[in-house]
């Protein structure tokens, strides 16, 4: 299950598709698309790939729906993303990740981005279903990200749904909803200078200041995907580029 595309000069070229993964691609406004995966999630033993690259062009990528991860026995389902820019801009915003209890999940991003690159990289993780609390197994992510072909931030980690609930109930805090955000844009400094002056305290610089990274918890996805667009909003303004509409509600 995969998919493979690129576009250069702003043409899309499509270079692999493998049912069940679909796409739906746009491009009245800007080069814009949809991935979906048919059966709406990652069962066992799945293997979910998405290349993309970008040369001299711009584009954004949404998820079609929540991405939901079935209950396993043994074995780890598995997303990888890789994404690769020359020249270009890339906006990628996931809908929320819900892990079904028991469940197990492998979740791998590279993003290898030039001096010239921008871009725009966003996920959210849930509790799980409406009557879950972190009842899944385990997530091993690993996240990494290139500039200029050299390792800029590096992020390796497991999280244990049973830890992660312990942890929670210990600090009493009831945002039961995580939004992760990842930023390149071709004056760092400045780009966060504005994110603290609209009260978005929680993001930083990797430590070569060519990443920004930031987290925002919330108890209610509405709230979170709201600050998410705003975000997006900011980024898109500084790109001078107007809102776009996902076609989402």
């Amino acid at each position: 299950m995969s998919i493979s595309l690129n576009f250069k000069e702003e043409i899309f070229s499509l270079n692999k598709l493998s049912l069940p993964t679909r796409y739906y691609y746009f491009n009245k406004e800007e080069n814009y698309i949809k991935l979906l995966s048919i059966g709406e999630g990652i069962f066992p033993n799945d293997k979910i790939k998405t290349n993309i690259k970008l040369e001299n062009s711009n584009a954004i990528f949404a998820t079609e729906s929540a991405t939901k991860v079935y209950p396993s026995k043994k074995e780890f389902g598995i997303n990888y993303i890789n994404i690769n820019l020359k020249n270009s801009n890339c906006e990628f915003l996931n809908d929320e990740l819900i892990l079904y209890k028991d469940s197990k999940l492998l979740q791998f991003l590279r993003i290898n981005a030039d001096k010239n690159s921008t871009f725009f990289f966003s996920d959210i993780l849930t509790h799980g279903r409406s009557f879950e609390h972190f009842d899944f197994d385990s997530m091993l992510t690993r996240n990494k990200f290139y500039c200029e072909n050299q390792l800029e931030y590096l992020e390796n980690f497991e999280v244990y749904g049973k830890e992660l609930k312990d942890y929670i109930k210990r600090h009493q805090n009831q945002n039961y909803i995580y939004l992760k955000i990842y930023i390149k844009t071709k004056d760092n400094e400045s780009f966060l200078k504005t994110l603290h002056k609209e009260n978005f305290q929680s993001f930083t610089f990797s430590k070569s200041k060519k990443l920004i990274i930031g987290s925002i918890s919330s108890k209610n996805m509405a709230d979170l995907k709201k600050q998410q667009k705003n975000i997006w909003k900011i980024y898109r303004k500084n790109l001078n580029k107007n809102s776009f509409n996902l076609g989402k509600q």
